[in-house]
């Protein structure tokens, strides 16, 4: 019997210099298939230019990963129908093949795209040397963190499980599922069906003290703080919250 990792597991594709033209559908495949997340898509919806251009050597797997991700097609799938919380969690997962590894993380990619825009915000991954020295220029993105790795955390491993649920599902509409346990840094607790699929769930009656500091416009009037006291329920609905009234999170802590 085929153990989870091996169920969710994906040998790399790459695209050798020295390639027919079914070497080259399976990496155009498998690259729609990892950065659109398994959704399924229409001939039509093709990024034909960008095919023909790989196809003549024009563009390397990069290039073509950065072009999918930067098209009208993934942000009507996963900018424009979802929070900022899971257009972050997604764009690790479609384009570094892992989870967030941590707020200080999700945090910084907001921060990016609320002052440098989408594109930045996609390329940020693609140009990042952890995506230049696992995948290169060749390689399509695939999902680790399975397996242990040399600089993540093994928490990050049942994040990712979280995330990827299983073959026959897909990413289109629907809502962060780390969020809360990032923002507390809980492990996040993953069970497996009699079908394989794995699933996240959370069981817990904790409490939990969220610290916002309002932003301000004008420097020299004191900012205070706010405190607000939820349910491990609540909590994710809160974070999110707070981030669209513009106020920044000081700490998060179990009551």
């Amino acid at each position: 019997m085929a153990t989870l990792t091996e169920t969710l597991s994906n040998s790399p594709v790459e695209l050798w210099s020295q390639h027919n033209e079914d070497e080259l559908q399976l990496v155009i495949r498998s690259a729609y298939k990892q950065v659109l997340g398994n959704v399924h898509i229409m001939e039509s919806q093709c990024l034909d230019n960008a095919e023909s251009m790989l196809r003549n050597s024009d563009i390397t797997v990069r290039e073509f990963v950065r072009m999918i991700a930067q098209s009208e097609l993934y942000q009507s799938l996963f900018f424009h129908s979802n929070s900022p919380y899971r257009f972050i969690e997604l764009n690790c997962k479609h384009l570094l093949g892992r989870a967030p590894l941590d707020q200080e993380e999700i945090s910084e990619h907001v921060k990016i795209y609320n002052e440098q825009g989408y594109i930045a915000e996609i390329n940020s991954y693609i140009d990042s040397e952890e995506y230049n020295s696992t995948f290169g220029e060749n390689i399509v993105p695939f999902p680790r963190s399975l397996k242990t790795q040399k600089g993540i955390k093994n928490i990050v491993f049942n994040r990712t499980v979280s995330l990827l649920g299983g073959f026959a599902s897909s990413d289109n509409g629907k809502k962060a599922q780390l969020v809360s346990t990032i923002a507390t840094n809980l492990p996040q607790k993953i069970k497996v069906t009699s079908s394989g699929i794995a699933k996240a769930y959370n069981n817990t009656s904790k409490k939990f003290y969220i610290v916002v500091s309002q932003s301000g416009s004008n420097p020299l009037v004191k900012q205070n703080n706010t405190t607000y006291t939820v349910s491990y329920s609540q909590l994710s609905q809160q974070i999110q919250n707070i981030h669209k009234i513009g106020g920044k999170i000081v700490s998060i802590v179990e009551k």
